[in-house]
């Protein structure tokens, strides 16, 4: 059964001039393992609009209650190439509490445009 479906859009150039105007701003939206690769190098622009936009969609999911913590959704990808989340704390006490079991996401950037889907499934 669904309960509940987000979907956002972020404009890359604007969360970017974000992200320079405000240095401290990654490390309230994003856990470390988001900023930066696997090898080490610091993720770029469009990912992490393209994260954005899904921690955005999942609060949707959710019903946009107050008081979700940005860096209690994690936004990772698996070796296949599928994205995928990972909850903990104030989302997974809302997810539990709506009976959550599951997540489905998907990303995209083109255009110049991140967007994301994600739907709750219990």
């Amino acid at each position: 059964m669904i309960i509940g479906v987000g979907i956002d859009v972020a404009e890359i150039e604007r969360f970017g001039a974000a992200l320079e105007r405000t240095p401290h701003l990654a490390g309230r939206l994003f856990i470390d393992a988001e900023l930066t690769l696997p090898s080490g190098e610091r993720r770029g622009v469009a990912s992490l609009a393209a994260r954005f936009a899904a921690k955005e969609a999942l609060a949707k999911a959710l019903g946009a209650p107050a008081g979700l913590l940005w860096t209690d959704a994690e936004v990772y990808v698996e070796e296949s190439g599928q994205p995928r989340l990972r909850v903990s704390g104030t989302v997974e006490r809302r997810a539990q509490a709506l009976g959550v079991k599951s997540w489905h996401i998907s990303l995209s950037h083109d255009a110049g445009v991140a967007s994301a889907v994600v739907i709750a499934e219990g």
